[in-house]
């Protein structure tokens, strides 16, 4: 589709315009032609500034389009058009979202290049991004760089720095001291500080400093936040406090401040009461649990392997009118095949695919693991029949199925006799590019030799020996 047929575009064409109808575009596709046709087409004088270069980029990064940025960053930079801090900050960030760390390090040394003095914010951001990638040695020298460089402390900085010392156990008593120098540098630690240290003392077993610390942080007036408690709360599950993880869940409540379970709370050691009570607790409080409760509950009793207190939950999550996802189901479906229970967890299959749950690329993976692992059980159950039927369900929306899985199936289906759904599994698992087994041969040419189809079986161990096997390139 060409950009002519797709705007009328006025006389004037404004930058506010142009804006407009980038951001209107859900195909990024037709979002670059909307950016090129505003200057290629049209000899009105109209050129891109500094927002609409930004917001192209953001979209370009929006799906990890790195080159097509940078290639943007360079045009940018071609027709003398100003970049900004925000632009070069938000590449760093993208590169970061994805773990390319020095990737990130190579745009921040870019800046003066293109003209554009790095502020303290990007020194810090650049920071943050080697912390959170764990490349702490890294951080740290560049924090050493920064002090070089004049870069005033500040508490954003002074939080990394915690936060890089709160990631090693050994290092966790000097994050400690720099949070008790952090006055005397003119930075008053914030609610993040608390909470990173907290939840780093936490991590390191010293639940008695966490708890000193929480402490303090009330009285000097600094309200915990959601990320504090539950920092707080993981911990003492961790350490299987868990009368004093549900009075400070309690606590949260009365204070009015909503849970929150992204961070993941560990259920480790936790009663099914115990997990029904958390439930009644936000219930009685007028607080609805949402998807991130009964996933962080399902994805707990699971782990203990209390399969039966989990499916409980799941199904009063859908009471609720709540929509479980791959993950809740791939996890309970996982659970269930651990104890062989493959029937249940072939009727939870029935039930995703029921309920419009398809493969995408998040979850790709998953879905060809749990169905693969669905239809070996069942062949090991005797079960041929549903296995077959998972088996072309599968076929059918497009799911990998595993060399395993076809050997299982040819076996299963041997066993009872059916050899012509044999060969046709046989045929599908050649076309899909997987190389039969000398077991796989075996088995399907005895069965066919027990029937006395002495012509199928000879023309099978033909096709074999004379079908030279095609290797991958290397």
């Amino acid at each position: 589709m060409g950009s002519k047929t797709m705007i009328k575009w006025p006389k004037q064409i404004t930058t506010s315009l142009v804006e407009q109808l980038i951001r209107a575009e859900k195909d990024l596709q037709k979002a670059t032609l909307v950016f090129d046709a505003a200057t290629a087409e049209y000899t009105n004088g109209y050129r891109h500034d500094h927002s609409t270069f930004g917001l192209m980029i953001s979209r370009l990064l929006s799906t990890n389009q790195f080159s097509s940025a940078e290639d943007l960053l360079n045009r940018m930079k071609d027709e003398k058009c100003k970049i900004t801090e925000d632009i070069f900050l938000s590449i760093c960030r993208a590169y970061g979202r994805v773990h390319k760390p020095l990737d990130a390090i190579k745009i921040f040394q870019k800046m003066k290049e293109y003209e554009c003095e790095p502020s303290p914010k990007s020194y810090v951001t650049v920071f943050d991004i080697l912390v959170n990638e764990n490349h702490l040695k890294m951080a740290l020298r560049f924090y050493r760089y920064m002090r070089e460089k004049g870069i005033p402390t500040s508490v954003a900085s002074l939080n990394v720095l915690i936060k890089a010392l709160c990631k090693n156990s050994g290092t966790i008593d000097a994050a400690v001291r720099i949070f008790r120098e952090m006055p005397n540098r003119g930075c008053t630690p914030d609610s993040y500080t608390y909470g990173t240290l907290i939840n780093g003392l936490c991590r390191s077993g010293k639940i008695s400093d966490a708890k000193e610390i929480f402490t303090e942080m009330d009285a000097k007036g600094c309200s915990p936040t959601v990320v504090t408690y539950t920092s707080l709360i993981h911990g003492l599950c961790q350490s299987n406090n868990l009368d004093e993880a549900m009075g400070s869940f309690k606590e949260m409540k009365i204070k009015d401040i909503e849970p929150n379970f992204s961070n993941g709370w560990s259920l480790q050691g936790w009663t099914q009461s115990q997990a029904m009570e958390l439930l009644e607790i936000m219930v009685q409080k007028r607080h609805v649990p949402n998807m991130i409760t009964y996933s962080t509950l399902i994805h707990g009793l699971c782990k203990e392997g209390k399969l039966r207190e989990a499916v409980e939950i799941l199904d009063r999550m859908k009471l609720q009118g709540l929509k479980a996802d791959a993950g809740l189901f791939g996890k309970i479906i996982s659970g269930l095949c651990d104890v062989y229970k493959f029937q249940e967890a072939a009727n939870f299959l029935d039930e995703m695919v029921l309920g419009g749950i398809s493969p995408n690329r998040v979850t790709w993976s998953l879905h060809v693991k749990i169905h693969n692992a669905v239809v070996q059980g069942l062949c090991t159950d005797s079960d041929s029949t549903r296995a077959f039927q998972l088996y072309l369900s599968m076929r059918t929306r497009g799911i990998s199925v595993e060399p395993k899985t076809f050997s299982s199936l040819i076996s299963r289906v041997c066993k009872k006799g059916d050899l012509h759904k044999a060969t046709r599994i046989i045929d599908e698992m050649v076309l899909d590019g997987c190389v039969p087994d000398e077991g796989t041969w075996s088995m399907l040419v005895s069965g066919f030799w027990g029937r006395r189809k002495v012509r199928e079986a000879a023309d099978l161990v033909k096709d074999e020996l004379m079908d030279e096997p095609i290797e991958a390139p290397i």
